[in-house]
Formats: structure tokens, C-alpha cells, sequence
């Protein structure tokens, strides 16, 4: 599908089924979201472009890849996107996080706004919004709809899992905005979730109900 990237990598399959699992505790739940939140973002972050400088090795010189021209900004949709701010921070130490609170009115599925955050100067930065679950998309479009009235030069958007109906709203409202994520499972059920899907992460993130 074009801007969609399934990232179907052993390890990010395996701690996902390992998630997706009913028993598995919330501990262990959170330490599995860091853990492919990590993995995905090795490829998120794919084309960050670099330049070469000469360095000194304890051997030689020689010209070497730096990092450069990319300022960028992780955007998590709360409350279950802070499970993906640490690790990538990992990452990219130096990245700016904003914030973006939107919850789902259960009659009607569409997105509540009910906070924003983010830093200033957005039209020379890069974004990648992040959010477990693109389920009905309402909440992932609405998001970035937000966002783009900051012009920021470049948005990205990454998810855990994702449906089909999500990945088609977000292609329909936002299609310059490439879309990153570990699976895309079958279908929504009746009230909105994603089957066969793991429930609601920030439950499941959080210990909550």
C-alpha cells in the first residue's frame, strides 16, 4: 500500500505476539512496547540524512557519517503514545516532544481534543507523531490536521498495529503523511477496536480499565 510501511522484522513479530497475548502483565506489556517502539523506530528514521567529516580514528583519519540538517519532534497522542517517547529518546536524545490529548467519544468514535503542546519554531522541525494503535484513524487524522496548522516541514506517523480502516481514513485525509507500523490486522469490531488486536493499549500500558 503506498506510504505504508509494514515492518515485519523476527524480532518486532515476536514480542508483538508476545503482547498481543492476554496474560501478559502490564510490566512486561510496557517493557514490550519500549522494546519494538526501538525497532520501528530504526526504520522511521531510515532517511535522516547525514554528511561526512574528517575524523581521527586511533589508526588514521578518515571521512566519517554524521547526523545533520534534522530537527525533530515526537508528538505522542496521550495517554498511550508516551509509551513510545522513551525509547525513542533513546534514539534521538535530541528531539523535541510535544503532546497531543484527544480521547474517543465511545457513542460517535470521533476525536476529542483536550490538549496541546508543542515546542516553537514548528515550520523548520520534522515530526513523527506516534500512537499504538491506528484503529478507526479519527483520532490519528485529527492529530495531525493539528499539527499541520504548525507547517512543520515534514510529518510521519507510527503505530503498533494498525487497521485497515485506520490506514484508509489516514490515506484519505492526510496522504503525503507515510505511515509506519509493525502489522495490519483484520478488521474493527462493533466498537471500534482492532481484531484481533491486543485491547486497549493504554489500559494494558498503564494497569488500567
Amino acid at each position: 500500500m503506498e506510504d505504508v510501511t509494514v515492518i515485519d522484522h523476527p524480532l518486532i513479530q515476536h514480542k508483538l505476539s508476545l503482547m498481543r497475548e492476554k496474560d501478559t502483565t502490564t510490566a512486561a506489556f510496557r517493557s514490550l512496547m519500549g522494546e519494538v517502539a526501538l525497532l520501528l523506530g530504526y526504520e522511521v528514521t531510515r532517511d535522516l540524512p547525514i554528511e561526512y567529516a574528517e575524523i581521527q580514528t586511533p589508526l588514521t583519519t578518515m571521512k566519517a557519517p554524521h547526523l545533520v540538517g534534522k530537527k525533530l519532534v515526537i508528538v505522542p497522542i496521550l495517554r498511550a503514545g508516551v509509551g513510545f517517547v522513551d525509547p525513542l529518546l533513546q534514539l534521538l536524545p535530541s528531539a523535541r516532544v510535544g503532546h497531543i490529548g484527544l480521547y474517543r467519544d465511545p457513542e460517535t468514535l470521533q476525536p476529542v481534543e483536550y490538549y496541546l503542546k508543542l515546542p516553537e519554531q514548528m515550520d523548520d522541525r520534522d515530526v513523527i507523531v506516534v500512537d499504538p494503535m491506528l484503529a478507526t484513524g479519527h483520532s490519528a487524522a485529527a492529530a495531525v490536521a493539528r499539527i499541520k496548522a504548525f507547517e512543520p516541514r515534514s510529518i510521519k506517523f507510527m503505530c503498533l498495529l494498525a487497521a485497515p480502516e485506520g490506514v484508509a481514513h489516514m490515506r484519505e485525509r492526510h496522504p503525503d503523511v507515510p505511515i509506519y507500523t509493525a502489522a495490519i490486522d483484520e478488521k474493527l469490531n462493533e466498537k471500534g477496536y482492532i481484531v484481533p488486536g491486543l485491547g486497549d493499549a493504554g489500559d494494558r500500558l498503564y494497569g488500567t480499565k
